[in-house]
């Protein structure tokens, strides 16, 4: 079965009115700095926006059962202004591009989100489906529900020289930080709340949801720009899972500073390992 034919579909548009509330559990979730994202959201929410409208097609008849074995290989987001708290948006999804071979699918899913002051964001996910199974790991014991390594405030910091290293920020989420995620974001894969879907899937045992490790990459490029308007775009490469409880530290360097923006290249690697987790391209603001 294949699903090119999904090819141009649209889901939505879907009214959300973004609450403030909602916002601040993001917030803590992901451990931002709380001062500065009280009256706008971060540029991670726009992982929000995302699951309004990716559910409904990941649902679809045609797609559910393709999803026993579902990867989230890519994701770039691109935002054009802040975004308030209490603001109401519109967001539609559409299935920019399938390719299928054989059992797998890769699908790309774009996504736009728009409100009275204008156009926010437009991004586009990468999902590598299949009905077959991922061969199973090794099994892990879940960690502690609350355990968490330690993690590095966000705070603001002068942005390097082209060619200079970024200041490492530490991050850590437990099994409890998932659930606030998930209720925040409406990413609500079982996978990273429930053991035995997560060995159904393949993995060891629960994982940290790749947008909130692109919040983390996120969080390190946006404290080098203050505002409620940091980033212009991002470009996440989604390399490894994270178990719950685990230190991971971010890592980066600036690579070129235009009148446009500088751009910054960032890894984010477990501290007990030594391949990336996650890899990012990102423009800050000028």
């Amino acid at each position: 079965m294949t699903l090119e034919r999904l090819a141009g579909r649209f889901v939505g548009p879907v009214e959300w009115p973004v609450r403030a509330e909602v916002v601040a559990e993001f917030v803590a979730a992901t451990g931002d700095d709380p001062e500065r994202w009280e009256e706008f959201a971060p540029p991670g929410f726009a992982a929000a926006a995302l699951f309004r409208v990716a559910p409904a097609f990941l649902g679809l008849p045609e797609v559910a059962p393709l999803c026993r074995s579902l990867l989230h290989i890519e994701q770039a987001f691109a935002w054009a202004r802040p975004l308030a708290a209490g603001e109401a948006l519109s967001v539609e999804g559409r299935v920019a591009g399938v390719r299928s071979r054989e059992e797998r699918h890769l699908v790309v899913f774009a996504v736009s989100a728009s409100g009275p002051a204008g156009p926010w964001l437009e991004g586009t996910s990468t999902f590598m489906l299949s009905a077959e199974p991922a061969a199973a790991g090794p099994e892990e014991a879940e960690p502690p529900e609350d355990r968490r390594a330690p993690s590095d405030a966000a705070r603001a910091s002068a942005l390097p020289s082209p060619g200079e290293a970024l200041p490492p920020l530490r991050r850590s989420a437990s099994r409890a930080d998932l659930v606030r995620y998930g209720a925040a974001t409406g990413d609500t894969n079982p996978i990273h709340f429930d053991h035995a879907a997560a060995r159904e899937a393949g993995l060891g045992g629960v994982v940290a949801h790749g947008l909130l490790l692109a919040s983390w990459l996120f969080q390190a490029a946006a404290r080098h720009r203050p505002g409620p308007d940091p980033l212009r775009r991002a470009r996440v490469r989604f390399r490894r899972p994270l178990r719950p409880g685990l230190a991971a530290v971010v890592t980066g360097r600036v690579a070129a500073r235009r009148p446009e923006g500088a751009d910054l290249e960032l890894a984010l690697e477990a501290v007990a390992g030594d391949v990336p987790l996650a890899t990012a391209a990102v423009r800050v603001t000028p």
